[in-house]
């Protein structure tokens, strides 16, 4: 597993490794194919890509036939980060915390979309959005995107809170072409006001971009709540706020709350054709992002 103490030097040489650990399992772009729309069939002619054959045309009628698209173009990918308070936790240095992860995430995709000369872009984002680059795919933007989000290792800001609906309006705004838009978050912000973040999903989805979440969480605290039982003092890394108690009081009705949470937004996700990847920081990046890759590969 990865460890978090050499990313802010690393960032690209480690992304690169994770990148070369699971491309040779993929026969093919896990991407490949998103930004062009099939509009119809006909036949081939001698000398077409044998790689735009319908091979499934083929079997059921014995002849050969071409798929035509409305427009084949690269894809176009735009990273977005959460990168409030929230996202710093565990303050554990013998392991990831959501921001890192988030980010080692992000450099290996983009190390992806930079072998498939794809053209990529980046939000960094807390109550507003603090960074967005434009989407290219030049080397050296590339470059520029990796040492953008070493910057943001090491951030250790405080009480930043998340405004997730209000910026990912304002991404589908700026995002003028069909693009994947990959959303990196914890979402703890957004609990009680679920309906406003996936009307801000809606809008990206109106605007005919693919959307994925990955939604990022410490399973054994965050979900499980798994302390010792003794007392506590639980600081909100958000907003200040601070409490003191023993976590044995209110684990199962913590769990069960945050259960129904988590399953709400699963629905939702469901509902407006948002693919949530859920992130338990237990896992190594590689092993997460091999899994969600090979899963993309056999729905295409």
């Amino acid at each position: 597993m990865l460890q978090p103490q050499p990313l802010t030097d690393n960032l690209e040489l480690i992304a690169r490794q994770v990148v070369e650990g699971f491309i040779i399992g993929l026969h093919k772009s896990p991407f490949h194919g998103f930004s062009v729309e099939f509009a119809e069939h006909r036949l081939y002619n001698q000398g077409d890509p044998l790689r735009h054959i319908d091979w499934r045309v083929y079997g059921r009628t014995d002849r050969l036939f071409i798929k035509r698209f409305e427009e084949e173009t690269n894809l176009r990918c735009c990273l977005a980060i959460d990168t409030s308070s929230s996202m710093q936790f565990p303050k554990d240095e013998k392991k990831l915390n959501k921001l890192q992860f988030a980010s080692l995430a992000a450099a290996s995709l983009i190390q992806l979309l930079k072998r498939q000369l794809d053209a990529a872009a980046l939000v960094l984002f807390d109550e507003q959005i603090n960074y967005m680059s434009d989407c290219r795919s030049a080397h050296r933007h590339y470059r520029m995107l990796t040492s953008e989000l070493e910057r943001t290792l090491s951030l250790d800001t405080l009480n930043k809170r998340t405004n997730a609906t209000t910026v990912l309006h304002q991404v589908a705004e700026q995002m003028h072409k069909r693009s994947l838009v990959v959303v990196f978050s914890d979402m703890m912000d957004d609990a009680e006001n679920i309906d406003q973040l996936f009307s801000a999903l809606q809008h990206l989805r109106y605007n005919k971009h693919e959307v994925i979440l990955f939604h990022i969480a410490d399973g054994a605290q965050e979900l499980n709540f798994e302390f010792e039982n003794r007392p506590y003092e639980f600081v909100d890394m958000e907003s200040g706020d601070k409490i003191k108690l023993q976590p044995q009081q209110i684990k199962e009705q913590y769990k069960n709350q945050m259960k129904a949470y988590w399953q709400e937004v699963e629905d939702r996700c469901h509902q407006y054709q948002v693919d949530r990847v859920v992130v338990d920081l237990s896992e190594p990046v590689e092993q997460v992002l091999h899994a969600f890759l090979l899963k993309r590969n056999k729905l295409l």
